[in-house]
């Protein structure tokens, strides 16, 4: 299997948008985006100016995940990198999300970024926090039902790890 992790271009977006970050988004339980977040809102929110870096994973010719990888906080808070990834739902299982999270990493590294921290993981995507420990990142913080979604509220956590 071809698998590629490539800067997006601006003809991927309705590709990534159809296959992979409407489908997330849309099904709850991972982001705080709202469900019903349209593709123009989506696209300013995901396709972010530089220093944002975004990628998709093309495989067999098709976009099968997407990855944005940003200072967590501008100016003193800029060597610390921010990451989110999202795989098409068809494609899950494969080891997709851990392979697409290695090259972001290194990349992280190579561009200077000293940590990673992610700061709204549900405590409730098991998966998600399984992939995350198993690549060295530990629960650093919490917020009480940060999460809210109709009748479905969850902790946020507070991941982070050294590069």
């Amino acid at each position: 299997m071809t698998r590629t992790l490539r800067e997006l271009r601006t003809s991927d977006w309705p590709e990534v948008y159809r296959e992979v970050w409407h489908p997330v988004v849309g099904a709850g339980g991972t982001y705080l985006y709202p469900r019903d977040t349209g593709e123009a809102e989506a696209r300013a929110r995901w396709c972010l100016p530089p220093p944002a870096q975004v990628w998709v994973v093309v495989e067999q010719g098709q976009v099968a995940a997407t990855a944005q990888l940003r200072p967590n906080q501008p100016g003193a808070g800029s060597h610390v990198a921010n990451a989110a990834f999202m795989v098409a739902p068809s494609r899950r299982g494969a080891g997709l999300g851990r392979w697409t999270a290695e090259r972001v990493l290194a990349e992280a590294r190579s561009s200077g970024y000293e940590a990673m921290q992610f700061n709204a993981v549900l405590a409730g995507n098991t998966a998600a926090l399984a992939l995350w420990r198993s690549l060295g990142f530990a629960v650093v913080g919490r917020v009480p039902d940060g999460y809210r979604d109709g009748e479905v509220s969850d902790d946020l956590l507070v991941l982070h790890r050294p590069l």
